[in-house]
This record gives structure tokens, sequence and C-alpha cells, in this order.
């Protein structure tokens, strides 16, 4: 064969391939965020709110799995400005997860853009700030992500889908906020409730007998919520990015930063149904409502709106019980949950993590083993990744809580980890109120709840074949929550109370999960717009 004929073959086989890479590429979906400040009165007082786009709550942010997405975040407050995305692996990718130990904040008047791909997740999220008390002036969102075409969901696909973001509100400000606790005081209850930004007032609208998904989650700053729809059941089918055993519920117990979806049928006459939601285990109940309407019905809400359950603990820890992963069914892939088998891998650490409130110098500080985290003015990914000295401490948080207490130690602290660690964690609350504990970067099985002190003997009582996956747990008073997670994301991750002014008077913490293994296969390179702040920016 000629030598010309042959380079015209090699030269359209090459730029066949060429085009099947291009089209084999994953899709890329694109968003522009403008965040600024707007009056809103959501509980008929104006305030001022952040909006995103001019939207309060911000713009639902709906994917598919393996979507690239893409979102240029323009900040026009007067202060610095972060989103973080609850719940979101960020394979591989720390770098664009949005808090301040990872990322330097979007100043005044300028821009960032987030890139990061949803991968091995299908379920319910959200977003929100993660600066200062910017979350109690919204910015928040609902984010979802969808299966792709060739992986089947466990459960016929909903006539429609709901996204319904509820949470505690105060009325002060943010700014307002934050001046108190740097003053040394504690949040105080919050002044209601709120559904997708309203105490009373939103509307879902779905036909009789179809079958539709409420999305629900608690983008709230303290308090734990009670949820119900009057008259109608609620089949769960997913909680924070995993299928679980479908059961029917009357209420649900959703704990700050948790997510959870249900499959709701209209089965009941044709009208309008109240939809609440109550302040669980708060000395006075505030309840918001919303409606759900059947769309041939003209007729207004009536009845009573369903109360909810009653104070005691025992009901809500039996519901947290019950919620099983669904062994069956597949997760992001098509191989089934089931097969990754976590209760038989060999624990290669084990920590008990306490929080503690404490009031040093007049002023109300929260901790974990005895240390309260200090924001440094570098984030802790960048001084990781320049070598930077004197930016955190390492290894300084004891595998236990001390045995007396003491004075919280002011410490900007990481906790060091090799890729591929099976971790044990139990949070251990001490204290007579509910907590909400969040890790960035991973899911984890939470394996047992129980009351009083932890102790190796209690490992008996974990559940090691159907666990659920979470992002979230909750902590009851006087008790602990145990959770065991495969750290297979290298990178700096966030551990902290969800309870966001707990979070920021230092109940929180960093995990580095490292290996000496430099490749693009365990963490990407430091983006090409990634920003430089603090002594990062000098180096």
């Amino acid at each position: 064969m000629r030598r010309d004929v042959l380079l015209r073959l090699l030269f359209g086989a090459l730029a066949c391939l060429s085009l099947f890479l291009v089209n084999a590429e994953d899709p890329y979906r694109f968003f522009t965020w403008t965040v600024t400040y707007g009056t809103i009165s959501p509980l008929g007082l104006p305030q001022q709110g952040i909006l995103i786009n001019g939207q309060f709550p911000g713009p639902q942010l709906d994917c598919v799995t393996n979507d690239n997405v893409v979102v240029n975040v323009i900040n026009k407050l007067d202060e610095p400005f972060l989103l973080t995305w609850n719940g979101i692996k960020q394979r591989k990718n720390s770098w664009q997860d949005g808090v301040l130990g990872t990322n330097c904040p979007i100043l005044p008047n300028s821009n960032f853009t987030f890139k990061w791909q949803a991968k091995d997740q299908i379920g319910s999220f959200f977003y929100f700030p993660s600066t200062a008390m910017h979350r109690a002036a919204g910015g928040f969102g609902g984010l979802n992500v969808n299966q792709r075409g060739p992986i089947p969901i466990p459960y016929p696909v909903p006539a429609g889908d709901f996204t319904l973001l509820v949470g505690d509100w105060y009325k002060a400000g943010h700014k307002a906020i934050r001046q108190s606790l740097d003053a040394g005081g504690a949040l105080p209850l919050p002044d209601g409730i709120l559904i997708n930004g309203l105490p009373q007032g939103s509307v879902f609208t779905g036909d009789q007998g179809k079958t539709y998904k409420f999305r629900v989650s608690n983008v709230g700053l303290s308090t734990a919520f009670n949820f119900r729809i009057q008259g109608h059941k609620m089949k769960a089918v997913e909680v924070e990015g995993s299928h679980v055993i479908q059961e029917f519920y009357d209420s649900i117990d959703v704990h700050v930063g948790q997510s959870i979806a249900v499959l709701v049928t209209l089965d009941q006459p044709a009208g309008a149904y109240y939809i609440a939601a109550s302040t669980r285990f708060t000395t006075s109940v505030l309840t918001a409502t919303a409606v759900l309407r059947y769309s041939k019905s003209t007729a207004p809400v009536s009845g009573q709106i369903p109360p909810p359950p009653a104070f005691q603990l025992e009901g809500s820890i039996l519901q947290a019980r019950s919620f099983r992963w669904n062994l069956t069914a597949n997760a992001a892939r098509p191989n089934p949950q089931g097969s990754y088998r976590y209760g038989s891998i060999t624990r290669t650490r084990s920590l008990v993590l306490a929080n503690t409130a404490s009031v040093v110098n007049g002023r109300q500080r929260y901790a974990v083993n005895g240390f309260t985290y200090v924001n440094p003015d570098t984030p802790l990914k960048l001084a990781d990744y320049f070598n930077i000295p004197g930016v955190f401490s390492v290894d300084n948080i004891p595998a236990a809580p001390p045995a007396t207490a003491a004075a919280p130690i002011f410490s900007t602290s990481v906790l060091r980890f090799n890729l591929r660690d099976f971790v044990e964690v139990v949070f251990q609350n001490n204290e007579n109120d509910l907590q909400s504990w969040h890790i960035d970067g991973t899911d984890f099985w939470v394996v047992a709840y129980g009351s009083g002190q932890w102790d190796p003997s209690l490992r008996g009582r974990y559940n090691l074949v159907d666990a659920t996956t979470r992002h979230t747990v909750q902590v009851f008073p006087n008790g602990w929550s145990a959770i065991l997670m495969a750290l297979e994301n290298q990178g700096m991750w966030n551990v902290r109370s969800a309870m966001w002014a707990r979070q920021y008077l230092g109940q929180q913490l960093y995990i580095r999960v490292w290996t000496p293994e430099k490749s693009t296969n365990n963490e990407y390179d430091i983006p090409a717009n990634a920003l430089l702040c603090g002594r990062a920016r000098r180096s």
C-alpha cells in the first residue's frame, strides 16, 4: 500500500478517535450566580437577606451523575463569601470544597468559578454559604443529582419532583448574630421556621392518583424539625445519596444538615392538605406550613394541622435506626450498594470525639476533645500544598476525650490519615442538647446510636450489614453515635458541627487524607484559577 494512503488512513483513524473522545466526554452544566443583598420579609419584618440571582432561597441546581458542574460565583456583598456543596463528595478535588480550610474566600466585587463533577451519588443535597454567619441570611438552595439513563432507580419514576428547604430563622440579621457571638453570647432560640423561605404559603400541586417525590433538607442553623403531610403516608426512598429500604412513615425527623427523599401518593379525596414542619426537642414548638393541592381542586385547606410527635427521644432514636441500606439497589454505578461489604473491613484507627461547651474569658466557645478551632489566615489546603509552616497543628487532638474537664485549647487542628484508611469515629455527646455532625469529602455508615458513655464493648451492637451511608449524623443528648468510613478521597476535609454557631465558635477540625504517591488518580492538581491569600499569596 502506498505511503500517502497509509498516512491518510492513520490520520483518519486519529480524527475518528479524537471525535469519539470528545463525544464521550461527560456533559457540562454552566451556571453564573451573582450574590447580592436584598430586602426579604420571611417573618413579616423587613431584613437584609443574601440573594443569588435575586432569589431567596437561591436557584435550584439540578444535574445528572457524571455531569461536570461549573458555577461562576460573583460576590457583590461587602464581605468575603464562599459556598459549600453540602454532601457532594468532591471526588479527588478538595480544592472545590468551598470552606475556609480549603479555599480563599471570594472578595467583594470579585468572582471564583467552582468546577466539580457529580460522581458516585444519586440523591438530594443542598448548598449554602460557609463564611461567617451568612447562612443566617440565605444564600442556600437545593442541589439534586439525578441518575444517568443506564442506571435504574429502585422505584417507578415519580410524576413530579419537589424540593423543600426547611430551616429555623432569626429576625436578627447575620451581622447582628455574628456580633453577638463574637461578644461572647450563645445563639438564642429561633424566631420561626420556614419552608422554601416562607412560614406559610408555599404550594405544591399534583394529580390525584399519581406519586411524587419530596426532597426535604434541613438548611437551618441549629434546630431539628419533624416533617409530615396531612392525611398522607410518606415512603422513604433515599437518604443523602443512598437508597434505603422503603418503609412508610407518618412523620420524619430531619436534623440540621440532613436531607431525605420520600414518595407520596395522592390517594386521598381531591382537595388541599397541610404540609407541616415543627421544631423538635425545643421548649416552645415552632411550626411552618405549606399546602399540597390536588390539581383539580379549588377548595381551601381545611381541618387541623397535623400535630408533631411527642417530645420524647426514644421514638426519634427508633426511627433513626429504621433507615437501612437497600443492599440490592445500585448506587450511581450499576454495582449493588451491598457489594461493598463494609462490615468485614478491618479498622485501621478509632477516634472518640466529644463536644463540649465552655465559657472562656466571658465568651462562649465550643470544643472537640478539649480543642477549640481557630480559622487561620491561610487555607490549610494551600499551606499544605506550598509547605508553609506554622499555619496548623497536626495530630494534637487526642483519640479520646480527656478524663477531666479543663479550659479548651485554641488551635488550628488537623488529624492526619493515610489514603484508604478505614476509620471508626464515635461522636460522644455529654450535653443535654441534640448535636449534629458533618464530614466533607466522604460519606459514612452510621452503625449505631446509643445512650450514656460509649465503650468498646458496645461494638457488638453495631449494624455491620445494612447501615445507611450519610454525610451528617445526629447525636442524641447524653448519648453517642458511631460511624465507619473509608477514607478513599485524598484531600483536606472539614469535620464540623452542622449547627452553625457551634462551628463558628470552634466545634470543628480538619482531616488530611494523604499518600506519598503523587497521581491525578488520587487527587487533582491545584486548579489554574485557585485564589491565593494569606501566606500563600506571598509564597
